[in-house]
């Protein structure tokens, strides 16, 4: 027997594991260990249900112990559970990357022209083609994978771990051979190690400390002083109190539950043991980062109103294409030049440089942004920033500090009272345990030290430390060796508890009922202005004692409060004020209570129309939370999934939302609006899930970010509007040619070169200045609109390239078919410059060149090309492109046509905006 325990203690001091032993005891009833944690449908039910189990029982299920986990054990549960990480958004190939900036309606259209116009033999057309659809979409893919380059190196996380019992290797293989041969083995203890957070399982037992990262869900069992702040999940600024046993049974919401902590918060004080309940996606943090990183971003109103506008230009295009296609056929009877001819006013009728044009102005707008250290992950958001109409925003870290301060100091009676905050420097400054926040903040008072003195005039005599029961917490000091005197901090009720007397002045009264209900009102005051109310009372002993104890607060003399509140960021009334002005409402929504989230609307000047808790929206239907939310400014007490829907259902509504947050709990809302916005100090799915991330803490960028995109929407609808309505324009023109000029009014060649001159002319739009006027109010997308502009001012061209045809045709006689050449090049000029001229028509409401002038890349642009148009036929090289020389009595009536132009599109924009207005 000796001899076999021997060998065993040889087994075990080498490490042996439990599997290593049963395997060589040949012990068939040892085999296997039967993990008896039982995993409910609802991550919220079991949550619940380890919160209400004994830990005894807890740990059975967990099948683990007090002592922890082997390390062989832990590497068994992890096969089955894997990780501890969460879940992210799976980055995308090259490849993928590189199609989704390709796909879009226009691109598509293109490459299938350019595919036709090959198999034509038009090489020419076909090259052109393909380098618009190139460079919109290499231009599109270099710009945000940039911007995503820059937000993942703002995700990098630290390697992170935590203190975790593990038992002797050999403890389990141990307490088997006690029980199957009653050997008694003395394997070393449990010890305690740091391990990386993500090699823990469910059953580990975790060792916390102040300044600890949760690593994962736990269910507590000891817990000694303990402060975790939750704001990343819950939004609440101040910390919450948890203990080993929950108090109230009745709490149904597990973040609510005493006894659980949650991945992703931490520890402010105190210290507890653990065990780990839930690891990776099976956390409440996992079920979050699961949701934001499956569920597909629905489509933004910028990527749907681009969509629209792109199929009412294609679905016109197939209407006018073939049109022009029959009617050349019949009346001139050369159909493959009619198909040649259709397939030009085709490609001249699609707006091809609509993609490069959209993915230049986005990325000019990111460019801008990144100087005011903005990151722009992805490019339409720099649109969507125009767009919004609703900015909802996170409050805590946000609008706020994330950082408590004392807020005020008075007496029993509400005034402000510097001997109370005196006091109460003392007591934080004095005490040896773990300060809180609160401590913090009124230690940050140092002037009272350096100014006044407070601690060189006195000594500390003795502390009654805090605890959970009592919820106060005392110093004696001494200022005067003739006496001593206890101050005494902490929870109203328990505090007024040991008073038997207030301060009034220089006075002291006893507490009788009516003082107490003064108090209380005056309390409840300062609870409804949104702070934490701690208060303070002091009580004079004599000098013949060194030692106290709880026995001694008694009796004590009420002298005041102290209040705390998380203040707004210096920032954040400024530029709610300017998000106001510019035509942007903002709602809070918020995790923390409606009293808080009030006081810090009060103090930014946000006013207030309506509050809605998150326990009377779990009561409504979509249908009445739509309506709700139009009117309702706070939203207060919320979970992830009620931020989440309330931004879903605004959308719905037809607002472009967006949406601000930097914790956890903002994660599923961020992704879910047309704009997620958050800090580069925002927890990693926040940034994952936002669009934009701001890198300083000042909000006036948001302002700024607005008009950025404002001034790329109204130049990318520059762009469209001058171009449907010039292309509406000349398709008319051309299918009245058609039918009453014998000959093809223009070549396919003339109209591809004339089309490919016209859109370079407008490449330098996104650099162009934008009215003031057009920067004021939230800009959509509106086909409806752009439809009605189109035929509008269509038209008008049209007039003038028939008065243009009737000059050519009766003046310079240009009626038959030899003197085709002549007709098309005096067409081809005053078509060119006429659209050319378009680009400042429509840029502006007001009058071109005088009251609104272009930016300068767009004048020189423009001018170069309006001669490269005159030089084409009147240069050595026209014969190359079938064109010939102007008579120059031709460029009088050629001033005067476009004169008579310019003169008549005024009117009509004077008439246009009267009537529908100027976007």
């Amino acid at each position: 027997m000796r001899l076999f325990k021997n060998r065993l203690l040889n087994f075990i001091q080498k490490g042996l594991s439990a599997r290593q032993f049963r395997r060589i005891a040949s012990l068939e009833q040892l085999r296997g260990m039967r993990n008896g944690r039982e995993m409910s449908q609802s991550l919220a039910r079991r949550l619940l249900s380890m919160s209400r189990l004994e830990i005894s029982t807890a740990l059975h299920r967990l099948g683990s112990c007090a002592e922890g986990l082997s390390h062989s054990e832990a590497d068994n549960k992890r096969l089955q559970t894997g990780p501890n990480e969460i879940g992210h958004e799976k980055p995308i190939s090259w490849a993928e990357h590189l199609w989704l900036c390709y796909r879009n309606p226009f691109n598509i259209l293109l490459t299938l022209l350019a595919v036709i116009s090959f198999v034509t033999e038009d090489a020419t057309a076909a090259a052109i083609i393909s380098a618009m659809v190139v460079i919109s979409a290499f231009l599109r893919f270099v710009q945000e994978k940039r911007s995503n380059t820059a937000a993942d190196r703002l995700k990098a996380m630290v390697s992170n771990t935590a203190t975790v019992l593990r038992r002797d290797p050999a403890k389990v293989a141990a307490a088997e051979a006690e029980k199957y041969f009653g050997v008694q083995l003395h394997p070393k203890p449990a010890k305690q190690m740091e391990l990386p957070i993500r090699e823990l399982v469910p059953g580990d037992i975790v060792v916390l400390s102040a300044g600890d990262m949760i690593p994962a869900d736990l269910r507590l069992f000891t817990a000694k002083d303990l402060f975790i702040s939750q704001a990343a999940l819950t939004g609440e600024s101040m910390p919450a109190e948890k203990f080993a046993v929950h108090k109230d049974a009745s709490v149904s919401n597990p973040l609510e539950r005493d006894n659980l902590c949650f991945m992703g918060t931490n520890v402010v004080s105190g210290a507890a043991t653990a065990v780990v309940i839930g690891t990776g996606n099976q956390t409440y943090f996992g079920s979050l980062a699961e949701r934001v990183s499956a569920s597909d971003k629905t489509l933004t109103q910028f990527q749907l109103g681009v969509n629209k506008i792109s199929w009412l230009l294609i679905r016109f295009m197939f209407v006018m294409a073939p049109l022009v296609l029959f009617i050349n056929g019949f009346t001139k009877g050369d159909w493959p030049e009619a198909a040649l001819f259709a397939l030009s006013i085709a490609v001249g009728l699609t707006p091809e440089m609509l993609p490069m044009i959209v993915t230049a102005a986005l990325a000019k707008g990111a460019v801008i942004l990144s100087r005011k250290k903005v990151v722009v992950k992805r490019l339409d958001a720099i649109q969507n920033f125009g767009a919004m109409d609703i900015l909802c925003t996170d409050k805590t870290g946000t609008l706020t500090q994330d950082k408590i301060t004392l807020e005020r100091h008075t007496d029993v009676f509400g005034c402000g009272s510097d001997e109370v905050l005196a006091m109460a420097y003392l007591n934080s400054y004095y005490q040896t345990g773990l300060k809180n926040l609160l401590d913090v903040a009124v230690l940050e008072h140092a002037h009272l030290n350096t100014e006044l003195g407070v601690t060189q005039n006195y000594r500390k005599v003795d502390e009654i430390p805090f605890d959970f029961n009592r919820r106060r917490m005392s110093v004696v000091v001494s200022e005067q060796e003739d006496h001593h005197e206890l101050i005494c901090k902490g929870a109203l009720e328990e505090v007024l508890a040991a008073c038997s007397h207030v301060r009034h002045g220089t006075q002291i009264e006893p507490l009788s009922a009516r003082l107490l209900q003064d108090i209380r009102n005056i309390t409840a005051t300062l609870n409804q202005d949104g702070l934490r109310v701690v208060a303070v009372a002091s009580k004079e002993m004599p000098a013949d004692r060194e030692a106290y104890g709880v026995s001694d607060e008694c009796d004590l003399v009420l002298v005041g409060y102290i209040a705390f509140l998380d203040p707004p960021k210096e920032s954040t009334a400024p530029a709610l004020k300017a998000l106001r002005a510019n035509g942007v409402s903002v709602k809070v929504l918020t995790g923390d209570n409606d009293l808080v989230t009030l006081k810090i609307c009060k103090e930014v000047d946000l006013q207030v129309d309506g509050v809605l808790l998150g326990s009377h929206i779990e009561a409504m239907s979509d249908q009445q939370l739509a309506e709700k939310a139009e009117t309702t400014t706070v939203f207060a007490k919320l979970t992830p999934l009620h931020k989440e829907r309330i931004v879903r259902l605004l959308r719905s509504n037809g607002h472009v939302v967006g949406f601000m947050g930097d914790g956890i709990n903002d994660a599923p809302a961020l992704r879910a609006a047309d704009i997620g916005i958050s800090v580069d100090s925002a927890v990693d799915i926040a940034k994952e899930a936002a669009d934009i991330i701001l890198l300083e803490k000042s909000l006036m960028v948001l302002e700024e970010g607005v008009i950025e995109g404002r001034k790329t929407f109204a130049n990318m609808l520059k762009y469209i509007k001058m171009t449907a309505s010039s292309n509406f324009g000349n398709v008319f023109s051309v299918l009245i040619a058609s039918a009453f000029i014998p000959f093809m009014p223009m070549l396919p060649l003339h109209l591809l070169i004339q089309n490919l001159l016209y859109d370079i002319s407008q490449t330098t739009i996104p650099f162009d200045y934008v009215d003031k006027e057009s920067l004021i109010q939230p800009q959509k997308w509106n086909p409806d609109e752009l439809g009605r502009f189109m035929i509008f001012f269509g038209p008008i061209s049209s007039i003038f390239d028939i008065t243009t045809f009737a000059v050519l045709w009766y003046v310079f006689k240009t009626n038959t078919e030899s003197a085709q050449s002549l007709f098309q090049s005096g067409w081809f000029i005053e078509g060119l410059l006429s659209q050319t001229l378009v680009v400042h028509l429509l840029r502006t409401r007001k009058l071109p060149f005088i009251q609104s002038s272009a930016a300068w890349p767009l004048l020189v642009m423009t001018a170069l090309i309006m001669a490269i148009g005159i030089l084409l036929p009147m240069g050595p090289w026209a014969h190359y492109f079938r064109l010939q020389a102007l008579p120059l009595a031709y460029f009088p009536c050629l001033i005067t046509i476009l004169l008579g132009y310019i003169t008549l599109m005024q009117v009509m924009k004077g008439i246009y905006a009267r009537r529908y207005g100027w976007q």
